[in-house]
């Protein structure tokens, strides 16, 4: 894995970490393609139940991308080469992703680095943490991340930082809806473990097929979720874990999930 992301495995959890603290862990390609590569890793990996993603150093989380005249290849940079979009491609990637997401937010989150929060399932910030989309001081709008601030964010509150383009805190992210739980920064690390054991005891395979049924859902109307909920939970209900579980609860003892 690239310098630039470095990853460590603990358990059931594989740790992300953006390492670029000089640069505020600002998003280029080499950052974006070794994250896509490490998720790719990690769904690979049957002993991997949850990814964690942070930043290096307690200044920034993430500070999107690089704006520095020159940087190599600044994310939203886009070319008749690369139609694509590398940004788009991460984004597309944690959207389709298996296992739980759990951002660890251990400084500021701006503009694309907010994005990577809301791109996460779940969100766990230091209290001296801030979150903000200040491309509109640039003269730009924080297109690239919408679809996920949508999901993450009361509109009020959304229109207000895209339009104004200033960050909030911590705890006025938390009291939007937009994190799981704010904690002091000595405890940042423990919480998130708290809550990546929380995860890694249930079954993989109820959270990756429930994720994936959740992402569809999510797309449909009313009427066509509630013809397609009963399919998956039935489908769900064949599956090696769900066996499992239920003999698990009737036995009074503690699951041995198999992720089948």
């Amino acid at each position: 894995m690239s310098d630039v992301v470095i990853t460590q495995r603990q358990g059931r959890a594989l740790t992300i970490m953006i390492n670029r603290p000089e640069r505020r862990n600002a998003l280029n390609d080499q950052v974006v393609t070794a994250i896509v590569q490490a998720i790719d890793g990690a769904e690979a990996d049957p002993e991997v139940r949850v990814i964690v993603l942070t930043g290096a150093g307690d200044r920034a989380f993430c500070a999107g991308g690089d704006l520095e005249p020159g940087a190599d290849g600044t994310p939203f940079t886009i070319s008749a080469s690369q139609p694509g979009h590398l940004t788009a491609a991460l984004f597309r990637r944690m959207n389709a992703c298996r296992l739980p997401l759990v951002a660890r937010v251990n400084g500021h989150a701006l503009a694309g680095g907010l994005g990577l929060v809301c791109a996460c399932d779940l969100a766990v910030a230091a209290e001296t943490a801030t979150f903000g989309v200040p491309e509109t001081k640039v003269g730009l709008f924080p297109m690239m991340i919408l679809p996920f601030l949508l999901r993450n964010t009361p509109n009020r509150v959304l229109m207000e930082m895209c339009i104004t383009g200033e960050p909030i805190s911590a705890q006025e992210a938390l009291g939007h809806g937009m994190l799981n739980h704010v904690v002091p920064a000595a405890e940042l690390d423990a919480k998130v473990d708290w809550l990546v054991g929380r995860i890694a005891d249930k079954s993989p395979t109820g959270i990756r097929m429930g994720k994936h049924a959740l992402r569809q859902i999510r797309e449909m109307s009313a009427e066509q979720a509630l013809e397609y909920a009963p399919m998956m939970l039935a489908t769900m209900a064949r599956s090696e874990d769900a066996r499992e579980g239920f003999a698990a609860f009737k036995e009074k003892r503690r699951a041995d999930w198999t992720g089948r």
